[in-house]
């Protein structure tokens, strides 16, 4: 007993040593700094501006395309289609070879609107010129400088009901895709039949520019289109055995002509009535702002880059022989912005209204207002100097609820902007809807490898600034050189 009370006492002592050392050694360093060297921390929470923004057209670079016609709170949309084909290059049909027929197919993966309203579907061939490959196309381009629509290329008229699936294939992973398969006419069988040589892709192009797919009628139905092709059926006979006619045999086979990345495909998207909409969503500012695609209605935020950069400099500067002087270098620690969504669907399809086919956007980019043409024009990427990218993410409420939002860190963008020397008052930014392509080499992570505007359907509304949206910086300033001796 009296041993194990021995060493409790030795071990309370080198205890109370080593606290009082650790102090010692804590209170020295602080005692070697100078005041004017020490690090700054600061928090501040700055307002926001937001409201409701449309262009004009997107950039067309699409995976898929709308095809059709519907109407929903956010305006009418009308949807068709331009395309080239991609030839396959140094191919000839066999000698002897005879068109059968030529169809058109089209794959879609999804819909939106009543899948049970009828619409019809017409298809022309593009008379008046064609694409260039390098070429930048927004979604408003003039049909009519490509196609005259004076002779539809269908065999005969077609009425599509999305949810019967008359048409389908089964994928490798056994699920039946839904596919379009239209019978085209023989005036276009026998033209198109006639250009036997397909050397190269920009030769085809001149001599067939591509095609127009529309719908005539129909305004409840919005097909997603994932896949299209032009299939020619042939056949052609030869011999077996030289000599032998009895061995003869007839060959019957397809080839196929897709509108594919080895050429241009434009979306063609018409809002006829888009202003209306427009205003009508901009009397909401106050609450709730909106992002529609493909419509092109972003939000856009206004950060008072003045106000910030007045506040936080006023910390990093002192003044030394009648002289204002930056002693201090600016960094920002946590400058978090967060979207909240208002509008994401929970339910099942069968109880969908029109409006609960629009939901919130997957990705959401939040860019500088400056460079959105230039960004998509040049398919470049996020970066910290210019967009941050957000998936839609899901958290709980305090209540146990789901809640859906938006993150941006925007640390490193501000400390880039606070650093130049700009006499810009604001940053104003947009929120824009965007699909993202990643790509995976070898054992990395995967990283974007494309990020476009959205160009299937999606309606996002969020929580307006003037309804909760505030932005709350941490920053530092850290010491630099003195500048006196």
């Amino acid at each position: 007993m009296r041993s194990f009370l021995l060493k409790i006492s030795i071990f309370i002592v080198i205890a109370c040593i080593w606290v009082s050392c650790k102090d010692d050694v804590a209170s020295a360093g602080q005692a070697v700094l100078d005041e004017d060297d020490a690090i700054i921390v600061l928090v501040d929470t700055f307002p926001l501006t937001s409201c409701i923004d449309s262009c004009d057209a997107i950039i067309s670079q699409a995976d898929s395309f709308l095809l059709g016609e519907i109407e929903t709170d956010y305006g009418l949309l009308r949807a068709s289609i331009l395309t080239q084909l991609a030839c396959p290059e140094g191919y000839s049909y066999p000698k002897g070879a005879t068109v059968d027929s030529i169809c058109l197919f089209m794959y879609y993966a999804s819909w939106a609107g009543d899948a049970s309203s009828p619409l019809s579907i017409n298809a022309y061939q593009m008379d008046k010129g064609t694409f260039t490959y390098s070429g930048v196309y927004p979604t408003d381009l003039k049909v009519e400088d490509y196609c005259s629509r004076s002779k539809t290329i269908l065999a005969d008229y077609r009425i599509v009901v999305a949810s019967e699936k008359l048409d389908s294939v089964m994928n490798d992973d056994g699920e039946y895709i839904p596919m379009l398969r239209i019978r085209l006419n023989d005036d276009f069988k026998n033209a198109f039949w006639a250009m036997q040589s397909f050397t190269t892709q920009e030769a085809f192009n001149q001599l067939f520019n591509g095609l127009l797919i529309e719908t005539t009628f129909g305004s409840s139905t919005m097909l997603n289109i994932s896949d299209i092709a032009l299939g020619v059926f042939y056949h052609f006979n030869y011999e077996k055995i030289e000599g032998r006619p009895e061995t003869d045999t007839t060959v019957y086979d397809l080839k196929a002509f897709y509108a594919n990345s080895e050429v241009r495909t434009v979306n063609h998207l018409a809002y006829p009535d888009k202003k209306e909409w427009i205003d009508r969503l901009k009397k909401d500012s106050d609450t709730y702002n909106y992002i529609i695609a493909p419509a092109g209605a972003y939000t856009r935020i206004t950060f008072p880059m003045a106000r910030i950069q007045d506040s936080i400099m006023e910390h990093m500067v002192e003044i030394i022989d009648g002289d204002t002087l930056i002693t201090k270098q600016p960094y920002v620690n946590k400058a978090e912005v967060r979207i909240d969504v208002t509008n994401k669907y929970d339910g099942s399809e069968a109880d969908k209204t029109r409006n609960e086919w629009l939901q919130p956007s997957t990705y959401m980019l939040l860019i500088k207002e400056e460079s959105i043409n230039r960004f998509f024009s040049n398919r470049e990427l996020p970066s910290d100097t210019c967009a941050l990218l957000s998936p839609l993410t899901q958290g709980t409420d305090s209540n146990g609820d789901a809640v859906y939002y938006y993150t941006y860190d925007m640390s490193d963008f501000l400390t880039n902007q606070l650093r130049k020397k700009t006499d810009d008052k604001e940053l104003k930014m947009m929120l824009v809807p965007v699909t993202v392509t990643t790509a995976t080499s070898g054992t990395t992570e995967s990283a974007y490898s494309a990020v476009r505007q959205q160009q299937t359907m999606s309606a996002t509304k969020i929580k307006s600034a003037k309804n909760g949206l505030k932005f709350e910086i941490v920053y530092s300033g850290f010491s630099l050189p003195s500048f006196t001796d």
